[in-house]
């Protein structure tokens, strides 16, 4: 399994040679300026166009007229906007609400939008999928952030792994978990750690049989470093709903390492354990609507 696993890298990453040349070309100058009073941000050259811009001018609009994919703490939705050629293209307008602790941050931290477009880029020059960034808008005060929104190619036919992990057979979850892990051992290798790896910020493009595709969302908590320790990568994967009888068989395929060290399976139960009662915790003191009652999220 593993040295099927180590070929499976070796091809992956001949593909993520060849996907990032096709899409760094586009994004080499990581965009320009874009100045739309009262909001500032940057947007890439491919889509600055009269048409695109004057849409953007007033996401909140937009955004009500959208199918909406979410509306909690952040709201995002699709919406059609025309291009010079008569096409329309799919776009994901996404706002991150900003009240409580996050206002008194966007004093001396990048807005969550500006961080998304960051996080973005980044995968995409290391030849990772995720839906193209195209711009983000943040609108400030003398002081304090009021509204930003990230802004991205919606991609269609792609599902969270969240389902795949429940409802495929025994025979097509182990090959989704095995690339799941090198894909997920790719990005760390590559100085790629998302902060927020969970079920519902990866999505799966099935392509027929045992090949698929992984975009990667929430890209505001993607962190880049030149080094990442095993231990910091092995902790990345506990929000994983990675079903109980196969999490081994993952860890090994992400370590390339069978059978798993045991201080690594030690690690990566006692904090996926923790995790995973934390969140209980919450739940049961419903701590996440106390805090937006409260206006703290």
């Amino acid at each position: 399994m593993i040295f099927i696993g180590m070929v499976l890298f070796e091809e992956m990453a001949q593909s993520k040679k060849r996907y990032s040349g096709e899409k760094t070309a586009m994004i080499e100058d990581q965009g320009h300026t874009l100045d739309i009073p009262p909001f500032t941000g940057r947007i890439l050259s491919d889509y600055d166009e009269p048409k695109i811009v004057e849409a953007l001018k007033d996401c909140d609009a937009q955004l009500k007229e959208a199918r909406i994919l979410e509306d909690s703490r952040n709201k995002v939705g699709v919406v059609a906007l025309p291009v010079k050629d008569g096409r329309t293209i799919e776009l994901v307008i996404k706002e991150f609400r900003t009240q409580g602790v996050n206002k008194w941050k966007s004093l001396v931290l990048p807005s969550k939008a500006q961080k998304a477009w960051r996080g973005s880029l980044a995968l995409v020059e290391r030849g990772f999928l995720t839906p193209l960034p195209v711009a983000y808008l943040e609108r400030r005060t003398s002081l304090f952030l009021e509204q930003s929104f990230f802004i991205a190619e919606y991609v269609p036919n792609i599902e969270e792994v969240r389902g795949l992990f429940r409802e495929l057979p025994d025979g097509e979850l182990t090959p989704l978990i095995r690339e799941l892990a090198i894909y997920l051992a790719r990005c760390v290798k590559s100085g790629v750690l998302h902060r927020d790896l969970s079920d519902g910020n990866v999505l799966v493009e099935r392509s027929g049989g045992e090949q698929f595709r992984f975009f990667l969302l929430d890209t505001n908590r993607i962190r880049c470093r030149k080094r990442i320790g095993t231990l910091k990568g092995i902790k990345s994967l506990i929000r994983l709903g990675i079903p109980p009888e196969h999490q081994r068989f993952f860890l090994a395929e992400y370590l390339f390492h069978s059978p798993v060290k045991r201080v690594h399976w030690w690690w990566y139960r006692m904090n996926k354990c923790i995790f995973t009662g934390y969140i209980r915790f919450k739940k049961l003191l419903k701590l996440k609507t106390l805090a937006q009652r409260l206006k703290i999220q």
